[in-house]
């Protein structure tokens, strides 16, 4: 009952009029309390959360085990992610899912994360934990590729200089690495390969590239509707095409210097809403009900030993890791300043 309804009722006295505003405001709250413990919101990218995505299969089996709902809120892609979680100080965020290790330092300096090991984290493979109080945790990881059309391209590039052949004029999509991991992650790529001269390289590289896309999504939508014969993507991409297409036309090109891999993370927000919520989400990350659903959904490798499904034959892990160092403002904005002359 609000008050307008009660100062219409004769003979109640003044005193009375104030308790139905209060308990009508303690059933709301009572209301809001319940919805939210029976919930773990998770900020991800929006290919995660796609209806060909992870996120519906690994929602529907959390609710099963758990009888919590997960929450999705989608923000394209995990540079635009992390921008809009340290603009708004992490609000509204139990989790944040889908960083990698490129914008782990970022996401760390920022005070947002709680440290929070979950249960199973010694099945980890080792060499994927980036932070040892597991304020970010691994949940997938893969290689970054240069997925070419065999179709198209009788001889695929065999090194990151190859790529500015002049044959290969407009023939190559990239993902801007403001608002792109994959994109970022190239960028770290050719500074370990390249060292002081990394933006010389990107001069000559420049010809090559048809467009460089917002996201990931839109960069290999383009490639796959065939707008170019070579796309930035990851090693594990070919299985994909070949589970769900049938078709061996898609292949990442090796290189002779080596590929970075991408190692995705997922972290508890210190201002968590629904934090116990959010530790079972964490600990359930690491089961093989999650685990399991990551190579056909995701099209990564899991974070623990389990099965591969017989497509991942065609995807060929690179003979050479490339170790990476972290992207600065400064050479972001020397990148976009190379790329606008």
């Amino acid at each position: 009952m609000n008050s307008k309804t009660a100062t219409r009722i004769a003979g109640l006295a003044a005193a009375l009029l104030g308790v139905f505003p209060v308990f009508a405001r303690g059933s709301r709250d009572a209301q809001n309390s319940a919805a939210q413990n029976n919930e773990v919101v998770v900020w991800t990218y929006d290919s995660f959360n796609s209806e060909w995505g992870s996120g519906p299969g690994v929602a529907a089996r959390f609710f099963e085990e758990t009888g919590i709902r997960v929450r999705w809120v989608s923000h394209g892609d995990a540079g635009t992610m992390l921008s809009r979680l340290l603009l708004e100080d992490g609000a509204g965020a139990d989790i944040i899912l889908g960083l990698d290790q490129n914008l782990a330092g970022r996401a760390l300096a920022s005070g947002l994360l709680e440290a929070c090991k979950p249960t199973g984290a010694e099945k980890i493979f080792p060499e994927l934990v980036v932070d040892q109080d597991f304020r970010l945790i691994p949940f997938d990881y893969s290689y970054f590729a240069i997925i070419y059309d065999s179709e198209a391209v009788p001889v695929p590039p065999q090194s990151l200089e190859d790529l500015t052949a002049p044959s290969r004029k407009n023939s190559l999509i990239l993902m801007d690495p403001r608002t792109s991991s994959p994109g970022l992650g190239f960028l770290a790529w050719t500074k370990a390969a390249y060292g002081p001269a990394w933006a010389e390289y990107w001069q000559r590289l420049a010809p090559s590239i048809l467009t460089v896309a917002e996201s990931w999504d839109t960069g290999y939508g383009l490639f796959t509707a065939g707008e170019a014969p070579l796309a930035l993507s990851y090693s594990t991409s070919p299985g994909y095409h070949l589970e769900y297409e049938k078709t061996e036309r898609y292949k990442a090109a090796l290189f002779t210097e080596g590929h970075p891999v991408q190692i995705e993370l997922a972290g508890l927000l210190a201002g968590a809403k629904n934090k116990a919520n959010a530790r079972r989400f964490l600990d359930f990350m690491l089961t093989p009900s999650f685990q399991d659903s990551i190579p056909l959904t995701n099209w990564m490798y899991p974070v623990i030993d389990i099965p591969l499904p017989a497509s991942y034959r065609i995807n060929t892990k690179p003979g050479k890791t490339l170790k990476t160092e972290p992207v600065t403002s400064e050479e972001l904005n020397r990148w976009a300043a190379v790329l606008k002359n």
